[in-house]
């Protein structure tokens, strides 16, 4: 797991702020929290999502304004109604044309109603998908060396939590816009139908502005522990799902759900907290619309007795003060919503900002398939931290068509070297060369056309099996795949499958052994056709049967090919062409086994080590080959 979410830098970024860090375990997630309640930078970023879609974001917000326009006009409708056609005196006509025109606002409110919910909610979830599908591909194409410090749970919180809170504002904010409205307009209204009556209206107001003071600073900081909480219990709850093997054969169930229950609590404690301080407005919204309603009637009524004001007028007024602190209730609740916008916005962003260290070149150049299968290191210094170099100065070359094994203790830097060839990082200094051209020269498609690569840890894709087998060739023939499975041995398994190589494999391959997943990876190098094959304790986890078929099979997997293998059964590289052994990130030894052998060095004994007893190994050995690294 990650223990850092960004490499050792400045703890402090060129615009002031310190970046997101995690420090990740079973006890301790520790992030900084961005956002504000209103934040321009992050309003511009989803904007760039939302223009392609402004056609529908203007047509909603007509039919928004067009809804609250009905809204204002419905209660004159019924002042009109009250004053003109139920009085004594009033004209059946006039009633008859109020009831017309109200059917009429009904209908034009039912409408703007329907196309503005339909629009927003289209927009919203276009923007999403497209946010979504952004932050998929960068994920895709961000450099190794954050992914691999970089918690899978926080991401995953990002991808759909994050996702989800902006999906929410993206929904509320042309609502705001019609709330905004019908709060001014319900205000002029009101001015206009009696200035005395109005301002004795707005004058519960103040107690309004006076609550929010202090509930607005209060509101953010719960809503930030929220988000916070959430995030650490979607670690912790990744981390247990990942290591859930891990986690049963020691049998920690019980502690590693008290750690998770602690974090779940404390996610329900602030989610809690965060829900009252945005519920508290309400019940105090609603206060006051009954004491704005009950100042309303006292003082109306009785100019109303005194024949100083119309009953139409103060019916008028009850239906916009009812109104009137509608939008207040919504907009308030609303701020929660655009709270946690701008929070998630930022983290959003902060995913989309992540540098790709690991691009062409403006004048890459594309690898021909033609080119001859060299690798070559020229003083070659690389560090996953560049303070503290893995690989200290390492030259050496593997000729077109060569099979060389590295060797060496544990921390030695061989799969390092294996990670430079594919170019997943770039060294600090030196070169390193794939068929005569700096692979930094190179266009990392057609590098990674050139060069397969077998892991210790194979890793399958949900899918068929043919599909899994032709992962690096989509385009590859049934007839490729199965010829490919064939000769790493994999096809007499793949047949008593349920339905062979349609057969659907789990999560993982969750549902093969291990060496089966192996010898799919095997069959998925040789369909890749690549003039480079790079195996990395490709038959580590493989029994000595499964082992030995491998081994017929890599003859016809190298053949043509220039081949890469680090082994820690030595017995499996003994045929290289050339062993290469690296001791503390250096070149120590070079040679065939038969010389290296002879050399009676760091080869020889980690070899005496492999296939020795311990009783009859020299101390002296044991404690040389121990100050050198681990030999396994």
């Amino acid at each position: 797991m990650a223990e850092e979410m960004e490499t050792e830098r400045s703890d402090v970024r060129e615009d002031g702020r310190r970046p997101p860090r995690a420090v990740v375990g079973s006890q301790r997630v520790e992030e900084e929290m961005f956002g504000k309640a209103f934040d321009g930078n992050v309003i511009k970023r989803i904007w760039a999502f939302v223009r392609p879609y402004r056609r529908d974001v203007v047509l909603s917000v007509c039919a928004v304004l067009t809804f609250t326009l009905m809204q204002l006009m419905i209660p004159l409708i019924i002042r009109y109604a009250i004053d003109h056609g139920m009085q004594q005196d009033g004209s059946r006509s006039a009633l008859t044309w109020a009831v017309v025109v109200f059917l009429v606002a009904i209908l034009i409110n039912y409408a703007a109603s329907y196309a503005q919910e339909t629009l927003v909610g289209g927009v919203a979830e276009n923007v999403l998908f497209d946010i979504r599908r952004q932050m998929f591909s960068h994920l895709q194409r961000v450099s190794l060396s954050f992914m691999d410090k970089t918690e899978v749970g926080r991401l995953m919180s990002r991808l759909q939590g994050d996702v989800n809170s902006m999906q929410e504002f993206l929904e509320t904010s042309v609502l705001s816009v019609g709330d905004m409205t019908l709060l001014v307009g319900i205000v002029g209204v009101m001015l206009y139908l009696d200035p005395k009556l109005g301002l004795l209206t707005l004058s519960v107001l103040p107690i309004l502005f006076v609550v929010r003071l202090f509930w607005l600073p209060l509101a953010r900081k719960s809503f930030m522990a929220a988000h916070e909480t959430n995030s650490v219990a979607n670690g912790a709850l990744a981390e247990a799902i990942h290591g859930v093997r891990a986690v049963q054969s020691m049998d920690r169930q019980g502690v590693n759900f008290t750690l998770y229950d602690d974090k779940a609590k404390a996610n329900l404690q602030t989610h809690l907290t965060a829900a009252r301080y945005a519920q508290v407005m309400v019940p105090i919204v609603d206060s006051l619309t009954g004491v704005a309603m009950a100042l309303v009637i006292v003082v109306g009524g009785a100019r109303v007795l005194n024949q100083a004001l119309d009953v139409g007028v103060l019916v008028a007024f009850l239906f916009y003060i009812q109104r009137f602190f509608d939008p207040i209730r919504s907009l308030t609740l609303q701020y929660s919503v655009m709270q946690r916008a701008m929070a998630s916005g930022q983290r959003l962003t902060e995913v989309l900002d992540v540098p790709i260290d690991i691009k062409d070149a403006a004048d890459a150049v594309v690898l021909s398939k033609d080119m001859d299968g060299s690798v070559e290191f020229r003083d070659v210094v690389f560090g996953y931290n560049p303070k503290h170099p893995v690989l200290k100065h390492v030259s050496f070359k593997v000729n077109p068509g060569e099979t060389v094994a590295l060797v060496g203790p544990t921390g030695s830097g061989k799969s390092s070297c294996m990670s430079l060839i594919h170019r997943f990082y770039d060294v600090q200094q030196g070169q390193v060369l794939v068929g005569g051209h700096d692979v930094r020269a190179l266009t990392q498609d057609s590098l990674g056309d050139q060069i397969a690569m077998v892991l210790q840890e194979p890793f399958l894709f949900t899918g068929t099996v043919f599909e899994n087998i032709r992962y690096h060739k989509h385009d590859a023939t049934r007839e490729k795949v199965i010829e490919a499975a064939k000769a790493v041995g994999a096809h007499d398994f793949i047949m008593r499958l349920p339905e062979g190589y349609d057969s659907m494999l789990g999560e993982r391959g969750g549902n093969l052994s291990l060496g089966q997943r192996q010898l799919l990876s095997f069959a998925r190098a040789l369909v890749a056709d690549a003039k480079i094959l790079v195996l990395d304790e490709a038959t580590a986890n493989i029994d000595s049967y499964t082992e030995m078929l491998i081994q017929k099979a890599l003859v016809k997997l190298l053949e043509g090919r220039t081949g890469l293998v680090i082994a820690h059964r030595l017995a499996t590289i003994r045929e290289a062409d050339r062993i290469i052994v690296l001791q503390n990130g250096e070149l120590v030894e070079s040679g065939s086994h038969q010389q290296l052998m002879a050399n009676r060095k760091l080869y020889a004994r980690l070899y005496d080590l492999n296939y020795a007893s311990f009783d009859d190994i020299p101390e002296t050995v044991l404690e040389e080959t121990t100050a050198s690294g681990s030999a396994t």
